[in-house]
């Protein structure tokens, strides 16, 4: 499903060079939820927008179901992103003049389907994570947690390998944050691959495995348990 090989990043700022990641290697099961948690400047984010396919490793690899990314177009990697991923970010990051039906059928136009399937996949996407009712709404009609779950039925919407979220509780409150985890771990339970990052170990605590990344590196990686007890 995911494989990363020594995964190093460098940027380079000025004269300088900056080793975000310094050699990290996992993989990601199909059907696994895991969480990917550090503090600031752990190297977490840049991570995230490589799992993502938004930014290519310096070196080694990350293939994604069998694909070596780094040695894709950049058309490739569009179409990667498009049909492979479902994004869910913290802002929710959905148009305000857009129903939700809209919002969630609009990576369904970039993947080439017509107006009646789009609106069909998305509807059945709003259905899954129980706003069948609210598919007219737009975002300012609807609360925070519904807000989310629109964003989740977009990621959804187009059968993804994977579900990318990122600190996806990061703008709610703690009940609706927990509402949110449980539609994730209902998806989970369906089959689905779940990718999560986030800083909170009560949010870490409830996905399957924890890998802790500091300084560049892989500190931990394991069950819950093992990692945020140690």
């Amino acid at each position: 499903m995911i494989e990363a090989l020594d995964i190093q990043r460098v940027y380079r700022m000025g004269d300088e060079f900056v080793q975000a990641l310094r050699g990290v290697s996992f993989r990601v099961e199909a059907g696994e939820f895991l969480s990917i948690m550090g503090p600031s400047g752990s190297g977490k984010s840049t991570l995230l927008q490589i799992l993502g396919c938004l930014d290519r490793p310096t070196s080694g690899q990350l293939l994604l179901d069998g694909l070596d990314v780094g040695q894709a177009t950049d058309n490739q990697l569009a179409a990667i992103r498009n049909r492979k991923i479902g994004f869910v970010f913290q802002k929710f990051n959905l148009l305000a003049k857009a129903t939700a039906l809209e919002n969630v059928a609009l990576p369904l136009i970039y993947a080439g389907l017509g107006p009646k399937a789009r609106r069909l996949r998305a509807a059945e996407a709003l259905e899954r994570v129980g706003l069948g009712d609210r598919r007219r709404h737009r975002p300012n009609e609807m609360s925070g947690g519904q807000r989310q779950r629109v964003a989740i039925a977009r990621a959804l919407v187009t059968n993804p390998s994977f579900i990318l979220a990122d600190e996806p509780t990061g703008n709610l409150d703690t009940a609706t944050g927990q509402q949110i985890m449980e539609l994730f771990a209902q998806l989970h339970a369906e089959g689905n691959t779940l990718v999560l990052v986030t800083h909170e170990p009560d949010i870490a605590v409830q996905t399957q495995r924890v890998l802790s990344i500091r300084d560049g590196l892989i500190h931990r990686d394991g069950s819950p348990a093992e990692v945020l007890s140690a």
